[in-house]
């Protein structure tokens, strides 16, 4: 298939006339670059992610999984600074040009455009080793985006759904096993939480998503306000497919695996009595999980009161020990 073929391709399946500012988009896909008209009273939120082939995605994972989680973990970024969705580019390099293969990529990336109201503005396509990046705009209001630098002493850390399922499917996997319907839902079909981190404007201190591990990016977030957190180990919320496990089974997965792409965020302690209700309006359980102190480093502590530390802390590219 030529590559404009395939562009016209992509394209066709993609973009959505219905999304909300598509028609801001005053050239898109046809020209040198896309050309958008932003609204006075906005700021622009940007952001960028790219999936290789057998790093982010197993090699069997479904066309329409990877178009889905290609567009999704940009999506998460987001929702963890409240933005509203708006564009989006996508560059693509595929080993070939399988008409099929593309189709059902682009059906799984287009559901998740439409239900998310972004609209496809541009990007590329070339040969070579499978991988999608996708780069990813989104609006807030001045002032009110999230961010990771604003928790301090005494807020509450909330985290959104059940993290550690997505991760115990790829350790099932890993392992020659074959996870639940559900389990692999939760790994290759991840859910943005847009409508919570629009939510959370006002609310939250300070806000991260969840792609490289629970201890991982709340590390980061804690860097950057340079702060501390005590995380209470019994009260993470457990996946039901992780029920069967030991505790510390299930909280290397939760604490360190990934791919959750749930919202870690902090709240004032005198908010806690609104957390129920947002839970409810945005249709996701939220769970304290801690606090935030003014000592730095990150302690996890177990139901008896003493410290647990896991063997990793998260995925890191590049690790020398070949870790992940």
């Amino acid at each position: 298939m030529p590559e404009f073929e395939l562009i016209k391709r992509l394209q066709a399946a993609i973009c959505s006339e219905s999304a909300p500012y598509q028609a801001r988009c005053i050239l898109g896909i046809g020209d040198d670059a896309a050309l958008m008209d932003m609204p006075a009273d906005r700021q622009l939120v940007a952001c960028t992610d790219s999936l290789v082939a057998g790093v982010h995605f197993p090699p069997d994972t479904p066309p329409a999984a990877v178009g889905h989680k290609a567009l999704a973990v940009n999506l998460s970024d987001l929702a963890a600074m409240g933005a509203e969705p708006a564009w989006f580019l996508l560059a693509l390099t595929l080993p070939a040009a399988d008409a099929g293969w593309l189709d059902e990529f682009a059906q799984g990336m287009a559901r998740l455009a439409g239900d998310a109201g972004i609209f496809l503005a541009g990007g590329d396509v070339t040969s070579g080793p499978l991988n999608i990046c996708v780069t990813a705009m989104g609006l807030v209001e001045p002032g009110q985006a999230l961010t990771r630098s604003g928790a301090r002493p005494g807020n509450l850390v909330v985290v959104s759904g059940r993290p550690g399922a997505a991760a115990h499917a790829l350790h099932l996997m890993l392992s020659g096993e074959q996870p639940d319907a559900t389990e692999r839902a939760a790994l290759d079909y991840p859910v943005p939480r847009l409508a919570l981190g629009r939510a959370l404007r006002g609310l939250a201190t300070s806000c991260i998503d969840l792609s490289d591990g629970l201890l991982a990016d709340l590390g980061h977030l804690l860097e950057r306000a340079g702060v501390g957190a005590l995380l209470e180990l019994q009260n993470l919320p457990c996946p039901a497919s992780m029920s069967s496990l030991s505790p510390r089974e299930r909280w290397s997965l939760q604490l360190s695996g990934g791919d959750d792409y749930e919202l870690c965020f902090t709240v004032p302690p005198g908010e806690r009595a609104r957390l129920d209700g947002l839970a409810q309006s945005c249709g996701i359980e939220l769970t304290v999980i801690g606090e935030i102190t003014s000592e730095r480093g990150l302690v996890a502590r177990q139901p008896d009161g003493s410290a647990w530390r896991p063997r990793k802390s998260g995925y890191e590219h590049f690790r020398e020990d070949g870790v992940g």
